[in-house]
């Protein structure tokens, strides 16, 4: 009879434990399911004027993903291949779409463009701009001081960003980013 490893005996037994776990997990899972489950309990009712609370503006994703979309069409009546990617306040992206024939490292561009624009409520041209005096801010995780990106505003302030990568130029990127963002005022 071969002996077999450590290794493979800690696997085995890890593999058999798994197994259990799941099927108790199903059969709880499955008694649950029969057993009277009380009625869900009405909603709760919110305070707004609660000063622990913050509430914030965001696009939905419906409006980012048309803002995304007239992005790509404003590139692809110019005959370019990008990508495009909608980040909300948070820098969070909820909408990326990389183009037929966008290059593979768009994607991510568009991203850090959209996610350096939100940060600082300006386009990305502009920001690229400011590295001569502040040279340090490219250090910024997730930024890129690239012109291409445009933030999307509320009463001045931002809720969302847009970001595009891929075209010859950054100008080009940010006059797509543009597109978007005009797609939101319609």
């Amino acid at each position: 009879m071969k002996k077999t490893s450590v290794r493979t005996r800690v696997l085995t037994g890890a593999v058999a434990g798994a197994a259990l776990a799941a099927a108790t997990v199903g059969a709880v899972s499955a008694s649950a399911e029969t057993a009277e489950t009380p009625a869900a309990p009405a909603a709760v009712k919110v305070d707004t004027q609660n000063k622990n609370l913050a509430q914030s503006t965001g696009l939905t994703i419906d409006a980012a993903t048309r803002a995304a979309q007239a992005t790509l069409d404003a590139a692809a009546k110019a005959g370019q291949h990008v990508s495009v990617a909608v980040v909300d306040r948070d820098g969070v992206t909820r909408v990326l779409l990389k183009g037929d024939g966008a290059g593979p490292q768009s994607p991510e561009s568009a991203q850090r463009k959209a996610f350096t624009a939100v940060s600082w409520n300006a386009p990305t041209s502009e920001l690229a701009k400011r590295l001569a005096q502040a040279p340090n801010l490219k250090d910024i995780p997730g930024t890129l001081f690239l012109a291409g990106g445009a933030p999307v505003q509320s009463k001045g302030a931002p809720v969302a960003a847009i970001g595009v990568a891929g075209a010859p130029s950054g100008d080009l990127d940010e006059q797509f980013a543009q597109a978007g963002v005009a797609e939101l005022a319609k």
